[in-house]
């Protein structure tokens, strides 16, 4: 059975600059994959790519086994309607009602008739744990949390097998964000999500993560799960999963 995600030597610059190169990764089918590297280091670049939004400088994705980028146009569109993505901030359109965002995607590929449209979005309001009133406000009139559901909604609209997902609890408190890691997992263990997600919080790490890459000097470090990660020998891993703040946050976590 092929992997949902398998790059092999992927590098990507902007001009002169690269921002990695030689990567390798591959995500095994229902993995929780947690990005993690320091500022700068490219861990949305790489979503980006993953996501089709932006083109690799050299090397390969593969998606369930087919390379992302080739193919007919249809086969391209097929392959990303296999997954999913949540951006940080949300990305709604501030123009368009809850409901006509979460409608977008399946609009835009002409999926289904309208009556169809509409009870889907009613139903994915309902699995992100929105009332479907919610679905005739503007993004204007939501909370962080809610916008952050709503997004979540919208990238499981097509009903993907795969889900990127940029800092998730960026912007929540903690209840919120503890809420938002506890509806994520529930997706996962009721639709057989595989789900990769950047992070820099170490709460949602340990709460969420089945498994961890490190982003750094280029190129995936280090992938495992957690207490293999947290001994790799490396400055960026001391700094993050060996101070003292660190570890009090994932001894409140207790890894997955």
């Amino acid at each position: 059975m092929n992997a949902p995600v398998e790059i092999r030597g992927l590098g990507r610059r902007f001009g002169r600059q690269w921002v990695m190169r030689g990567v390798d990764l591959t995500v095994g089918r229902g993995e929780l994959l947690a990005l993690v590297g320091g500022s700068g280091c490219g861990k949305t670049t790489l979503l980006r790519q993953l996501a089709g939004l932006l083109e690799p400088s050299e090397g390969t994705i593969k998606l369930f086994g087919e390379p992302l980028t080739e193919g007919s146009r249809s086969e391209r569109q097929g392959r990303q309607r296999r997954l999913g993505v949540l951006f940080q901030h949300g990305a709604l359109f501030s123009a368009l009602s809850v409901f006509d965002n979460i409608a977008f995607p399946l609009r835009e590929l002409r999926l289904l008739p309208e009556a169809e449209i509409r009870d889907l979005v009613f139903a994915k309001l309902g699995m992100v744990e929105l009332e479907p009133d919610v679905a005739w406000r503007m993004p204007a009139e939501l909370s962080g949390g809610m916008i952050k559901r709503v997004a979540l909604a919208r990238a499981l609209s097509l009903d993907p097998e795969l889900l990127l997902l940029d800092e998730p609890t960026a912007g929540l408190d903690p209840d919120r964000s503890a809420g938002f890691v506890s509806l994520i997992l529930g997706l996962h263990r009721a639709l057989g999500l595989t789900v990769v997600f950047v992070t820099h919080d170490l709460d949602t790490l340990a709460a969420l993560a089945s498994s961890v890459a490190v982003l750094a000097d280029g190129r995936i470090l280090a992938k495992g799960q957690l207490d293999e990660i947290v001994n790799v020998d490396h400055p960026f891993i001391e700094r993050f999963f060996r101070s003292e703040r660190s570890l009090h946050a994932l001894k409140r976590g207790g890894g997955r």
